[in-house]
């Protein structure tokens, strides 16, 4: 996990953690992906959007909502049943998962929200608006540290136990992590984190526990074990980095998570900023050894940041292939593509930015921030008004046209960024064909500006 992530810093001697997923085989021919078949033209496996809408869901919820707004007073007023259109349901890879193709991200709750604001965000999106996916992770909230490290979960578990919704209205997400020293006090006895038996069953265990359930929907590896390189911006892989001597093979990270599906503690399990050679290895193995599959794959997609999954992933991911679904977070780019600094000479001092990450955190992703990255947010930013949408609405409506995500995750720190968000997951997923040309156009002009910083 890269230190100015886990708002810790970096050293020379943590060069392995700040690098992951960059792509040996280089960029695709022509610098662009397909577009996107009218989903007409799809069978739902194919599209990875299901036929069924969550109408039903969202009314349940909002009913128990109604019913139960006085047990809990960290959250908003009695939920109604929206009168917007129900977000479309998408399947998990081959699992009988079936959740909104917006998920709920949860990594500020703690850190830059209280739980009260995590109860108001939670019954807003989940009892009004009909989301029924959250993404949560042992270590959030981010910058991750010892003294906050698990108050999300912690704010879930008392969103969870007011009986706004019910537990089985939602899909709950969550990240063990990957090989860290940096955080060794996540693990008891100041261990590193290792992908193992016994760290895997510390994990899930601490998890259940802060979350106040029986059984977590997904677990996925936070961030591979392995060395790899390219993770959030970092450099490409270098064999060079590699640590042979300290590997945790695919087979024994498997056998590892079987052990906690077989004992109930987990429905599927997921990978997260994962390469095509580990999810590939991960399925070689599942088939070889009849051990569970990997469902989902959590990676960085947006405006910015395409070429890393779109030149290889998408098609070893494909349903025809090892059929993983694309959980697509940070959309915004860490909220570079919101517009929100665009035209902001000092975003630490400027009252729109003041209270953003960015200006709060320095150094935390310093690869939106340190490249040609914030000026392609600002040529993205033109873009999406002359199609009169705001910057966000773009982002958002970009990362859900493609054919290969599932599921995109959001993050708030306000409710009108909440909202503004999730009514970019309205109305038809395909975006006009002469707004793509111009994103195509610029993308070979700005072609993964935050890559390799």
């Amino acid at each position: 996990m890269p230190m100015s992530m886990m708002g810790l810093p970096s050293s020379s001697s943590s060069s392995s953690l700040k690098k992951a997923h960059a792509h040996a085989a280089g960029t695709g021919a022509g610098g662009t992906m397909p577009r996107r078949r009218a989903l007409s033209s799809l069978s739902p496996r194919q599209s990875g959007v299901s036929v069924q809408a969550s109408s039903s869901s969202a009314s349940s919820a909002a009913a128990s909502a109604s019913a139960s707004a006085s047990a809990s007073p960290a959250s908003s007023p009695a939920a109604k049943t929206p009168a917007t259109k129900p977000f479309d349901k998408v399947q998990l890879g081959s699992s009988d998962l079936l959740v909104t193709d917006v998920c709920l991200g949860t990594m500020t709750w703690g850190q830059q929200n209280t739980e009260q604001e995590a109860h108001e965000q939670l019954t807003y999106a989940v009892a009004e608006r009909g989301v029924n996916f959250i993404d949560t992770a042992e270590m959030y909230p981010v910058p991750t540290k010892a003294e906050t490290q698990g108050r999300t979960d912690q704010y879930i578990a008392s969103w969870l136990k007011s009986g706004v919704v019910k537990r089985d209205d939602v899909v709950i997400a969550t990240k063990l992590c990957g090989y860290s020293p940096r955080i060794d006090w996540i693990r008891d006895g100041g261990k590193t984190p290792r992908v193992d038996a016994k760290n895997v069953k510390e994990s899930v265990d601490e998890s259940l526990k802060r979350l106040g359930i029986d059984t977590i929907d997904l677990l996925q590896i936070h961030w591979p074990h392995r060395y790899v390189g390219g993770l959030f911006g970092g450099q490409a892989y270098d064999p060079a980095n590699d640590r042979l001597d300290d590997d945790v093979p695919f087979e024994e990270q498997l056998r590892a998570l079987k052990k906690v599906v077989d004992e109930g503690k987990v429905r599927y399990i997921g990978v997260s900023n994962e390469t095509s050679w580990g999810v590939a290895s991960f399925q070689m193995a599942a088939e070889r050894h009849k051990l569970p599959k990997v469902q989902t794959i959590q990676n960085s997609y947006s405006l910015i940041v395409r070429s890393s999954y779109e030149t290889d992933l998408a098609e070893v991911c494909a349903p025809r292939n090892c059929n993983v679904s694309l959980l697509a977070y940070s959309p915004l780019a860490g909220g570079s593509l919101s517009g929100k600094y665009c035209d902001v000479d000092d975003p630490a001092t400027n009252p729109l930015t003041k209270n953003a990450r960015f200006s709060l955190f320095p150094g935390y992703m310093e690869r939106f921030q340190k490249s040609r990255a914030m000026e392609a947010a600002r040529k993205y930013a033109d873009l999406a008004r002359r199609y009169g949408m705001t910057p966000s609405e773009l982002a958002l409506k970009f990362a859900r046209s493609r054919w290969f995500v599932a599921s995109t995750i959001i993050g708030a720190t306000t409710m009108d960024q909440l909202r503004d968000n999730l009514d970019a997951f309205e109305g038809d997923r395909d975006l006009p064909e002469e707004l793509l040309e111009e994103v195509d156009a610029m993308y070979r002009v700005y072609r993964d500006p935050a890559q390799g910083v």
